[in-house]
């Protein structure tokens, strides 16, 4: 296990009251994307659009993945023509996968208690940004959003691990690193907002992810923070 602080009520307040800016990775934290779609289905409608481009025999990883990115990125070693046509195909059922995506306990109250505080919100999410504005429109949470930084292009070396989404956050928010926290659920996460210099708490929606989050400053297995945030007096 890990000596990492686990729902640490303390450490939370602390965190979160030394914040200016909290970026919100989205499948995960915020809602679940293919929780009516699912995952699996996706990587194979992927893997079908890279064998109507004459790529059947793909390598054993790729060909049993049951997550859309890793044949995303297997299509962005191909080419750039290729990322593109599955990167397309991927965003478009992305879309098709929002309004069955179910919303994760407690993020939607945290968003708006966030906010109610005057502090910046952002989204920052390897999903597209198509993807999010549908969820954010379905569950009228734009207006709580400050800034969504996602997948827009076939580009996977923008995406997390990388910090690149991370720092476009927190420039157009124009907070430094050190006030602003990362809220996400993957390892990826955690290197990104380490790479950007911001702070992260690790979202552990199961409990295997105990381990894989045990490099963040701490980590929460529900998203229940609103009791942690102060509001203005």
């Amino acid at each position: 296990m890990t000596d990492v602080p686990v729902d640490d009520p303390e450490v939370l307040r602390r965190i979160l009251a030394d914040t200016e800016a909290l970026l919100l990775d989205f499948d995960g934290p915020i809602c679940s994307v293919f929780a009516g779609f699912p995952a699996h289905v996706v990587a194979d409608q992927l893997r079908d659009v890279l064998a109507e481009g004459g790529y059947r025999d793909l390598p054993d990883d790729v060909a049993k993945s049951e997550d859309p990115f890793d044949v995303f990125k297997y299509a962005a070693t191909l080419g750039e023509e290729e990322a593109r046509y599955v990167e397309a195909a991927f965003r478009a059922h992305e879309a098709e996968a929002i309004p069955t995506a179910e919303p994760t306990p407690g993020a939607h109250d945290l968003i708006r208690a966030w906010k109610a505080t005057g502090r910046k919100l952002a989204i920052v999410s390897n999903n597209s940004t198509a993807a999010i504005e549908t969820y954010l429109g379905l569950h009228t949470l734009h207006d709580r959003i400050d800034y969504i930084a996602a997948r827009s292009s076939s580009d996977v070396t923008l995406l997390k691990p990388s910090s690149y989404l991370v720092n476009s956050a927190i420039t157009v928010l124009q907070v430094p690193p050190a006030k602003s926290t990362l809220v996400g659920d993957s390892a990826a996460d955690i290197e990104a907002a380490q790479r950007a210099a911001v702070k992260v708490i690790g979202y552990a929606n199961r409990s295997s992810k105990l381990i894989t989050l045990s490099s963040s400053a701490i980590v929460v297995t529900q998203l229940n923070l609103r009791p942690f945030i102060k509001q203005p007096e």
